[in-house]
């Protein structure tokens, strides 16, 4: 009789308060969120995806959901699964990601996660649990609190001309393109609950078979919160919900979406460089150098192209089939504040777009040489423009080299004083700190231009000369 009446998908003890043998959820008496737990936990082992399942529960009553459902679990922070979900999805794809959240976490402070998350088509199941108020935090008003109900926050009511109207989400998402699966439905009472478990199993079986964005909207009581007995709360929702959030399925694509490839298709140089110049050798395009890994900091001020020069450094690799991320960091001024970019390039995929240690660390002004140089790694390279006046001193570490380059005095030589960030360029080409070869760096610096097609020759007349100075001092 036990093996018939245990949960599937949920563990055995639930051991929140380190209770062993217990069952006892943190759940109030009569809250809908049981009932989806256990209605997820058997489609998971239905569908044969629970070692694959990773479920995500955010800030709200679910907050400890990790307690309860016997698959991967992550927390994250209020309103961001659908963020999280999506970087899970795109980087494990043989993983089925539930992003579980309530009306308050998703409909307020992470509506605009969901709704983008939703409008890429990400690979990631959405179980909305709507019951028209904030549960946890002490029953305030919730984008989907019904006009004229009665919370902490709205004591006489809620008024749509100060509050709005309740927000309908389901069919909000409705209007965009990518969403394969789209249904609202309710776990009030238990023919309900038999179309809820319909539902839920089949936005599973959609991710299962990566065809896409499903979300499940589901209405469910909240008799704490609504002031008044389980039954009551059920009767709210039937009776009230259910006229302002009507059940139903408004889109089912699944029948004829494809499942998404478990891989996607990578960039092929032979097709992308033609395009951008015929002088490159295929021969060059198809053996590129090998990359383990290296991590690049570019900084100076805002204005001298800190941030294009580490993009045309990220973009060559990326041609060439490496793996690259580029993360900007700069001040809200438009000249003159602090400008800095993290590259990354690597031959395997890269886990964090952060460089707090570079290997080569590129610098044009001495605020950012004094701020990046004692953090550059062992064996690291640091080259700054040579009118940086005082060297720092920098910790103990082996292998050290640093380079002072007239990077303004070549720019100035070829009257393009804007052009330092290119002779830098040039010369971190020649020294061969860039795992890709000088024509694609050349292709791309020329790319760079083809909006300002008069600058191109002056720029590439600065990378040479860049160049052929690295060369004079054997560097």
């Amino acid at each position: 009789m036990d093996s018939v009446l245990k949960t599937k998908g949920l563990y055995e003890h639930f051991l929140r308060k380190g209770k062993l043998n217990t069952r006892t959820t943190h759940y109030c008496a009569g809250c809908g969120h049981g009932i989806v737990h256990k209605l997820i936990g058997e489609a998971m082992v239905e569908l044969g995806i629970q070692d694959q399942t990773i479920f995500i529960s955010p800030v709200g009553c679910v907050v400890f959901g990790y307690y309860y459902m016997d698959c991967g679990n992550i927390q994250v922070a209020h309103g961001r699964a659908p963020a999280v979900g999506t970087g899970i999805s795109r980087t494990l794809k043989d993983k089925v990601v539930i992003s579980y959240q309530g009306d308050g976490d998703l409909a307020a402070i992470g509506f605009n996660s969901t709704f983008q998350a939703a409008n890429r088509g990400e690979n990631i199941a959405v179980f909305f649990i709507n019951n028209a108020i904030y549960g946890m935090t002490g029953g305030q008003m919730a984008p989907t609190t019904l006009i004229g109900q009665k919370t902490t926050t709205s004591p006489w009511g809620r008024d749509p001309l100060t509050a709005g109207y309740p927000v309908h989400v389901c069919e909000i998402l409705n209007q965009l393109k990518a969403p394969i699966y789209i249904e609202r439905v309710s776990v009030a009472d238990s023919s309900r609950i038999v179309k809820a478990r319909h539902a839920i199993r089949k936005a599973l079986q959609i991710q299962r078979d990566r065809k896409g964005y499903s979300f499940v909207e589901i209405i469910a009581p909240c008799p704490t919160n609504t002031k008044g007995s389980s039954l009551d709360a059920m009767r709210f929702c039937i009776e009230q919900m259910e006229k302002e959030y009507p059940l139903g399925c408004l889109r089912d694509r699944s029948a004829e979406s494809l499942s998404y490839p478990p891989h996607p298709q990578r960039i092929n140089a032979h097709d992308f460089f033609p395009l951008m110049s015929d002088n490159i050798e295929n021969s060059l395009i198809s053996t590129p150098e090998a990359c383990p890994i290296r991590r690049f900091k570019f900084s100076g001020f805002g204005g001298q192209g800190i941030l294009s020069l580490g993009l045309i450094v990220a973009k060559a690799a990326q041609s060439q089939g490496k793996f690259v991320s580029w993360l900007p960091s700069y001040g809200p001024e438009q000249r003159g504040g602090a400008a800095a970019c993290s590259v990354i390039i690597s031959d395997k995929n890269i886990g964090s777009p952060l460089v707090n240690t570079p290997d080569i660390l590129v610098t044009m002004n001495q605020p950012s040489y004094e701020r990046f140089a004692p953090s550059i790694a062992e064996n690291g390279t640091i080259i700054y423009d040579s009118h940086i006046p005082n060297k720092i001193s920098i910790p103990s570490k082996s292998g050290i080299r640093q380079i002072s380059f007239p990077a303004m005095e070549l720019a100035n030589q070829h009257q393009s004083p804007k052009s330092a960030n290119t002779a830098l360029l040039g010369a971190i080409t020649e020294l061969r700190l860039i795992p890709v070869h000088k024509e694609v760096v050349i292709a791309f610096l020329k790319q760079s231009f083809k909006s300002k097609k008069n600058l191109v020759e002056k720029n590439l007349e600065i990378f040479h000369a860049a160049s052929q100075w690295v060369k004079e001092h054997n560097l």
